[in-house]
């Protein structure tokens, strides 16, 4: 493929990567809560690969031809945002030394793993990403077959959730954590995040629906 093709695209894709949403709210939630963000941090990838999976195979562009899909699609993530921010609301999470907060769901790395790939696989700004706009940086007469050139688009967007994720999770982790005030404070916004964010999702699919 071009290389300046794929710095676009690179640059594109950290560029929607860096645009506050759904994965945002989640990772700081899990850099507050958490001893280690790596669970939910690869729950978020492993949402995306499949995502990139689904869309190398053709399954993307069928997606697009039935709106009716996408918009299943985001009311389901609406939903999930909405109670994951509502129990971030309910039990803001507290410091963290050496036991799990609550002893709840620390103790269960697989259940952020599994909400992660959740977020992620539900995430219509993901979608629309991968369905819309990758397509537009394939070169139809390139030597790469079509879906080999989306795999390797899909995996550049992959690789700027890692860098971008791992930073805002760390830097939640690392800076917040000092600061019990602050962390709470950051926690209840990011629950609020979640939950506001539900709601733009439903009030944008309904208006387009009606419209």
């Amino acid at each position: 493929m071009n290389t300046q093709l794929l710095l676009a695209c690179w640059a594109m894709m950290t560029f929607m990567v860096l645009v506050p949403g759904p994965d945002w709210a989640y990772i700081i939630a899990s850099g507050l809560r958490d001893r280690s963000i790596l669970p939910a941090l690869s729950g978020i990838l492993i949402g995306y690969l499949a995502a990139v999976a689904a869309v190398a195979v053709g399954v993307g562009a069928a997606v697009a031809a039935m709106p009716w899909v996408l918009s299943g699609l985001t009311f389901a993530a609406a939903a999930y945002l909405a109670y994951l921010g509502i129990r971030v609301l309910i039990e803001p999470p507290g410091p963290v030394a050496g036991a799990a907060p609550g002893g709840g769901a620390e103790t269960r790395p697989w259940l952020r793993l599994v909400q992660g790939a959740g977020v992620s696989g539900l995430n219509p700004k993901g979608l629309l990403v991968l369905v819309v706009l990758l397509p537009q940086f394939t070169d139809a007469a390139g030597a790469w077959p079509i879906p080999v050139q989306l795999a390797v688009l899909g995996l550049i967007f992959v690789g700027s959730c890692a860098l971008v994720y791992l930073v805002v999770g760390m830097g939640a982790r690392t800076v917040l954590r000092a600061r019990p005030s602050a962390m709470r404070l950051v926690s209840r916004i990011s629950g609020a995040a979640m939950v506001v964010l539900a709601v733009v999702l439903v009030v944008e699919q309904l208006s387009h629906l009606l419209g």
